[in-house]
């Protein structure tokens, strides 16, 4: 090679730099990951049950749950919350309705009676109010929600913040959860807190649609 032939060493240098950097994945954003990982859960069921034990919630106590995750597309995910009443029928009634907005993450409240009609209190939620991290996403109530629980006398809802919480897929020990809480702090007249959490490590069988679906 005489002194003017190009080095190898050099081209060979940057051809590694650019696959390195081609291969690098990007850093993903909180809300990405949560979606992500929600989202693979996609056409399956789970078994839960609450595990709060506040006074208003005694009639769901021991209470058989069955969550699902359906209707997935790249900005909404339906997740209908199956509750088995005390004479072993099922409250079908209820969908939590996650989506993506263009400034974060959405969550809704879909309530129908057994003939498909919607709930008087229905539709509410509210909108990410901060990043949250890749396992739980947090929702406060937002105006329209606020003005709903008003017009409709649940004045104490009015300080609601709802949260997500869910682990991909194949993860050990993976966890589904959904949880309210009001607090005096936030300006709750008392303390208020819910939550019901599913093992997304053993799926069941997918239950029939929810009311209204």
């Amino acid at each position: 090679m005489n002194a003017t032939s190009p080095s190898p060493a050099l081209p060979l240098a940057a051809l590694l730099l650019l696959a390195g950097c081609a291969t690098t994945p990007a850093a993903t954003a909180p809300q990405d990951a949560f979606w992500t990982a929600l989202s693979s859960h996609c056409g399956k069921a789970y078994a839960g049950r609450m595990v709060t034990a506040d006074a208003a919630d005694a009639d769901l106590a021991g209470s058989a749950m069955v969550m699902a995750v359906q209707g997935c597309s790249a900005t909404r995910i339906a997740v209908p919350f199956h509750v088995q009443r005390a004479d072993g029928t099922w409250d079908r009634s209820r969908t939590w309705l996650l989506t993506r907005t263009p400034q974060g993450l959405r969550l809704k409240h879909d309530h129908r009676h057994e003939d498909g009609s919607a709930d008087p209190v229905t539709f509410y939620g509210g909108d990410t109010a901060s990043p949250g991290t890749e396992r739980i996403q947090s929702f406060p109530v937002d105006a329209e929600s606020i003005a709903m629980f008003r017009r409709e006398g649940l004045s104490a809802s009015v300080t609601n913040v709802w949260s997500v919480t869910v682990d991909p897929a194949g993860a050990p020990g993976g966890v589904y959860a959904y949880e309210l809480r009001r607090t005096v702090a936030g300006g709750a007249p008392a303390e208020r807190h819910f939550r019901v959490a599913f093992d997304l490590t053993k799926p069941v069988a997918m239950p029939p649609p929810a009311w209204g679906w």
